[in-house]
């Protein structure tokens, strides 16, 4: 079994994603830690999983106890054969197919003080008030940071003490940010101006760097220094006055500084909720010190105990943990609720005291000051003195005690016949799933649909804690369903491989979502978000929606009538690189990256797809000059450009590298050369127009090398022609090559396809009919290879400084940073409590009738579903039927002129009614009218038709009004 420590490789492959939030150094701080979880119910389970797929050095689990039936309400690696046993030994063997990187040790003795050195972090879970203050004491004077979690029904408590002394290295985790430099002032305290483009986004007390700068050499490399913000483009740092004039030009940059920070072992609150939170938790422990167990679910007698019990440990208290007066309805609750044990509510628990231990690990992140209290009692019912009884929350010796101690049976049932359909068996599909099978959703008459078209990568195994190593290249989709059933055999699941899109409307039709009880998505893009989104305020579905971005993450839950909708609102668009900046002025290597990518595009997808066109004989109904054009790239790439061997495609990528990385800078140079000056007489090299140099090829030079055998790999898979990565091979092959201009430009003035066609249709079977799409996770399709070496080099050109293959990675492929601690906690926090929010909730339909003067208004329909062009009044299809008996109609009569007036109150089995100009000539089917205008059929699978209004009111102002969803089935 590989191991974690100094001397272990990072598995990029593996721990991909989270090296993107976390870093290679952190990441390599946190391979040398050893954890302890203790408690391994729910709660610690939930802690285990995240912190084995982070990939600590090891992770021992601990309990003395055994499994119970309410612990199978949330802890997923128990069965019911696993009753009476000890939960430690249980869990340890499959906690350890999660990372094979990581030993996972089980042990089930005392924690004595000598056993508790052998580890940097300490988690408790379930675990007595005595010994948090007895295990905290000891680890806070051997410098063992302690983490305590814990969950009562409704309610999280997490505690963190991480020692008197603790660094921390970077404390958000965001990128560094740079800007570049219009103007530094030379006076006591420099003011430093950076270019109006766009706003520099340092904050005061952020420490800067400065690199390029001409004339005021001295900043160039100096050791970080303090700012102070003064506006949006401007800020001041130290004194500048003895410092050479400033000329032009100049990068400034963050530099992250480590942060001292300290733990005390006491407490110390801020907030009021906090105080009587933790007056609560203690109370609780006192009860279960006196009686042995926790107090009755739903029990008022209980309820009135804990209260008291709860203002004799106020009065003990002093400083900020002493309160005035009691939340005694919060006590109350608490104490409803104590015995219960939800899978959600540990998830999100789980998932922060997880991230916490990363954070002691790695000194990533600020770690939470100290306590951190939790409630979700919006799940709860919120009338006036809502109560459940003792008898209905009482323990019925099953799998969901723990959830029937909140909420009761009559929930559970509801839960067992609900119908969800999850869109995403990714990170946040697995975790969704797991918690669907800790709750008992789908258990009777339900069914859970999940629908994803992708396969396990091994990149997928870090966070979607569903898949084993042995399950790359499965379907995501059968793969989570069969693990969950394992969870809970009484799941009812069923895995789909389909992509959610106009395309398989005819699978997910009316029928399909009419027998939805909601939606849940599990999405990594926006476009199928806002589709699903449509479908479900269409069909009037609840929606739990969520997504992450690294530590970051986001949950909302859609309720018809009720919330808005998720496309209601929209993040700005992402912002663009100006074409002229990617061509010729990159200064960042965000540019030279993207450039890489559109190389990608242009050279090794866009000829396959010119070629299929043309194939299809699509190219002729182009637009404008575009078949013109296209036909000229299909020539070039299948009779000037096509390669007989793999020498053609060396001597295609060398002269290619010389075109674009030589030849192009010089003759940019000479359109500009480096003493340009504007009309203005500024140079025309400066602020963000860096001045580039032209490279010479070498093939001693490792980056030159890279280049060559990735484009020329590339170029032959298009061809289909057999690569090669043997260096020595192509260094014999490009010594005999010089560098040549292009030896031939094909252009068409006019074209005759079928004097090109012969010429073309031999040469056309050669191109390979598969078409590139740009691939960041395998690693021996050239494919990233490619990227990194022409964005290097574009970025040697222009003096930029290049960047690893990691980075590449990130950008080029815009990949999403995550991590499953956050992945955890999101999920259970916004799509498993929310949806005991929802499941209780019912909304009835309604119906709008707009009436003035007892009149209803006319609705004007304008069915635009093919009339974007004025629509003479024989094409009209309201008037095709009938055109007969208006034989004398002007052909240049317009739509307007005809409009058909459809009166809403008469549509009734499928049948309209027209008016013209008065007079009523025709009934005919809607559906006949759909199908003449979108010259289309109705699938059978459509049961109604959507029309948009455009309406008037009496006084013939435009109104806004919803569309009309006309049933015709």
């Amino acid at each position: 079994m590989a191991k974690n420590g100094n001397d272990a490789e990072i598995d990029e492959g593996l721990y991909s994603r989270q090296l993107y939030v976390l870093g290679h150094e952190a990441m390599k701080r946190m391979q040398n830690s050893n954890v302890l979880i203790s408690g391994m119910r729910g709660l610690g389970v939930e802690i285990a999983k995240n912190v084995i797929l982070g990939g600590v050095r090891s992770v021992t689990i601990h309990d003395e106890g055994v499994a119970e039936w309410r612990d199978l309400s949330s802890q997923f690696y128990l069965r019911e054969e696993d009753l009476g046993k000890n939960r430690a030994e249980v869990s340890q063997a499959r906690l350890a197919e999660l990372n094979s990187y990581v030993p996972v040790t089980g042990y089930t003795g005392p924690l004595t003080e000598d056993y508790l050195t052998k580890f940097q972090v300490v988690v408790l879970t379930n675990s007595t008030l005595d010994e948090q203050q007895n295990l905290g004491e000891f680890c806070h004077s051997k410098g063992i940071k302690l983490i305590i979690a814990d969950t009562r029904g409704l309610f999280g408590q997490l505690f963190c003490d991480f020692g008197e002394e603790m660094i921390v290295y970077d404390t958000n985790g965001e990128q560094p940010l740079s800007a570049m430099i219009s103007m530094i002032t030379k006076v006591s305290l420099g003011v430093v101006t950076c270019l109006d483009e766009a706003r520099h986004g340092f904050e005061s007390g952020d420490y800067v760097t400065f690199t390029e700068i001409q004339g005021m050499t001295e900043l160039n490399g100096c050791k970080p220094v303090e700012i102070k913000v003064l506006g949006p483009y401007t800020f001041s740092i130290c004194d500048t006055s003895g410092f050479t004039d400033y000329i032009r030009g100049g990068i400034v940059s963050q530099v992250k500084m480590p942060k001292k920070i300290s733990f005390v072992s006491s407490c110390h609150f801020a907030h009021e909720i906090t105080r009587q939170l933790h007056l609560g938790f203690q109370a609780i422990h006192a009860f279960q010190k006196k009686h042995g167990h926790l107090p009755a679910p739903w029990s008022q007698a209980d309820g009135e105990e804990l209260l008291a019990l709860a203002k004799d440990v106020n009065s003990a208290q002093t400083g900020s943990a002493k309160v005035e007066q009691l939340n005694e309805s919060l006590i109350k609750k608490l104490s409803y609720v104590a015995a219960g044990d939800l899978a959600p509510v540990n998830a999100f628990i789980g998932g922060l005291a997880a991230q916490e231990v990363m954070k002691a690990c790695t000194g990533k992140f600020m770690p939470i000051m100290q306590w951190l209290y939790f409630d979700a009692l919006e799940c709860l019912a919120e009338e006036e003195g809502f109560m459940l009884t003792e008898e209905e929350c009482a323990p019925k010796n099953c799998r969901y005690d723990g959830q029937i101690a909140v909420f009761g049976t009559k929930m559970q049932d509801l839960l067992a016949k609900q119908r969800y359909f999850l869109v995403g068996a990714g990170a946040i599909g697995c975790e969704l799933l797991k918690n669907f099978a800790m709750i008992g959703l789908a258990t009777g008459e339900g069914e859970v649909i999940v629908t994803d078209m992708d396969t396990i990568e091994k990149s997928n195994l870090n966070r979607q804690f569903l898949f084993r190593p042995w399950d790359v290249t499965k379907m995501k989709s059968d793969t989570a369903a069969a693990a969950v059933k394992l969870m809970n055999p009484a799941i009812k699941i069923t895995g789909h491989q389909n992509r959610v899109g106009p395309d398989t409307e005819r699978i997910y039709d009316d029928d399909f979502f009419e027998s939805l009880d909601g939606v849940a998505n599990a999405l990594d893009n926006v476009d199928a978000r806002m589709y699903m989104d449509r479908r479900c305020v269409y069909y009037r579905k609840p929606l739990l929606e969520s997504g992450t971005l690294g530590t970051k993450g986001n949950v909302q839950v859609v309720i018809p009538f009720l919330t808005e909708s998720y496309s209601s609102s929209q993040d700005p668009p992402e912002k663009s690189i100006p074409i002229c900046t990617l061509k010729n002025f990159p200064n960042a290597i965000e540019h030279t990256l993207q450039w890489a990518r559109d190389e990608f595009e242009g050279l090794f997808k866009q000829p396959p797809e010119n070629a299929m066109q043309y194939l299809t004989y699509r190219t002729l109904k182009l637009p404008g000059a575009q078949p013109a054009e296209v036909l000229e790239a299909v020539y070039k790439s299948l009779v000037t450009d096509c390669p007989q061997n793999w020498a053609d495609c060396v001597a295609w990528a060398r002269n290619h590298w010389q075109c674009q990385y030589s030849n192009n800078i010089r003759q940019l140079l000479h359109n500009f050369p480096p003493d340009q000056l504007t009309s203005s007489g500024a140079p025309f090299w400066s602020g963000p127009k860096r001045c580039p140099h032209p490279l010479e090829f070498s093939t001693s030079n490792e980056l030159h090398m890279d280049y060559v055998v990735a484009a020329a790999n590339l170029f032959a898979q298009t061809y289909g022609l057999q690569g090669s990565t043997d260096h020595d091979t192509k260094l014999e092959e490009l010594k005999a090559m010089l560098p040549s201009p292009e030896s031939f430009q094909f252009k068409l003035t006019s074209i005759d396809f079928e004097k090109v066609k012969h010429l073309l249709l031999s040469a056309l079977m050669k191109i390979n009919n598969i078409l590139f799409e740009f691939i960041t996770d395998d690693d021996t399709n050239f494919h990233m290879d490619f990227i990194v070496a022409a964005s290097n080099l574009r970025a040697e050109n222009y003096d930029i400084p290049p960047t690893d293959r990691h980075k590449s990675k990130l950008i080029a492929g815009k990949i999403i940073p995550a991590i499953a601690t956050t992945t955890a906690a999101v999920v259970a926090h916004g799509l498993g409590l929310g949806l005991f929010f929802v499941v209780f909730l019912h909304t009835d339909m309604f119906c709008f009738w707009h009436t003035t003067n007892h009149y209803l208004l006319l609705f004007f329909i304008r069915m635009s579903i093919s009339w974007r062009s004025p629509c003479f009044l024989r094409e009209c299809p309201c008037c095709i039927r009938f055109s007969c008996l208006l034989p004398n109609l002007k052909r240049d009569w317009t739509y307007r002129e005809c409009t058909c007036i459809h009166l809403l109150p008469y549509l009734h089995a499928g049948i309209l009614k027209f008016l013209f100009t008065g007079f009523l000539f025709v009934s005919c089917s809607m559906t006949e009218i759909v199908t003449k205008v979108s010259k289309k059929k109705l699938g059978k699978h459509v049961k109604a038709l959507v029309f948009e209004l455009c309406c008037n009111d009496l006084s013939d102002e435009d109104v806004e009004v919803p569309y009309v969803r006309y049933t015709i089935r």
